[in-house]
């Protein structure tokens, strides 16, 4: 999932200029808030994935003796996506706390629905593979935060080739071709490196833009935060399909 939000704000909001310390700061709380997500993502994620008990909240066993998602565990995946729709919809209309308690309630929510993946893929290349991601994340982030290349015309293109694998992910849901599976893959690792620079750029550029409104700004750095927190998972879970061990 990936998201791009919006920010509306009247013109009074954005005094002239705003020092680069101010906008260093800006761009760190929003990682901040970032790591934060990921910190508490990461733990559910290993706290449900490793515990029998709470995985069996997540998993039924069938009558024939195989395993399927249970109810909560469908609510669990299909949860994050609908809060994101709400927070984005109505990000004018909440306050800082509820913004808050909605990204810490997603953190969680996205834990649990990750925790399948210990399930699936032994802990070390689990592991192997967020150190990778990590690492291209860092680069990429620095990137972006350098470079005097604005990347807005890249961010459109990138953004079409999102839709085009969403739509290609969920064709190769019914055709099961391991394949067009293979390419989603790649195109997603490439998609997700592109998109972590442009969203760190923007992220600089409202720094810049020196808003003064210290509710406003609040809620736009836990939205940021947000949006890079997609950014990493997302640039994960695709690093994964190439670097994951089965456990079968």
């Amino acid at each position: 999932t990936k998201i791009y939000i919006m920010y509306q704000f009247n013109e009074n909001h954005y005094p002239q200029g705003m020092t680069q310390a101010m906008t260093k700061s800006f761009v760190s709380t929003v990682f901040l808030w970032m790591f934060a997500a990921l910190g508490i993502t990461a733990a559910t994620a290993f706290l449900f994935g490793t515990n029998e008990s709470l995985m069996s909240l997540l998993m039924e066993v069938t009558p024939q003796g195989g395993a399927r998602v249970s109810t909560l565990g469908w609510i669990v995946t299909f949860a994050p996506f609908i809060i994101v729709l709400v927070m984005s919809a109505r990000i004018n209309k909440m306050s800082v706390q509820q913004t808050v308690l909605w990204y810490v309630v997603y953190s969680i929510l996205m834990g649990m629905s990750l925790s399948f993946i210990f399930w699936a893929y032994t802990s070390a290349s689990i592991f192997k593979t967020f150190i990778i991601a990590a690492g291209m994340f860092g680069v990429m982030a620095v990137v972006g935060y350098t470079t005097n290349t604005d990347l807005t015309k890249f961010g459109s293109f990138l953004f079409m080739a999102l839709i085009g694998i969403i739509i290609a992910t969920l064709v190769n849901f019914f055709m099961h071709s391991a394949r067009l599976d293979y390419i989603i893959s790649i195109v997603g690792v490439l998609i997700f490196t592109g998109l972590t620079a442009f969203d760190v750029q923007k992220i600089k550029q409202i720094g810049n833009a020196g808003i003064n409104d210290g509710e406003i700004m609040s809620k736009i750095t836990i939205h940021a935060a947000l949006t890079l927190y997609l950014d990493f998972l997302n640039l994960f879970l695709y690093l994964l399909r190439f670097f994951g061990n089965s456990r079968d």
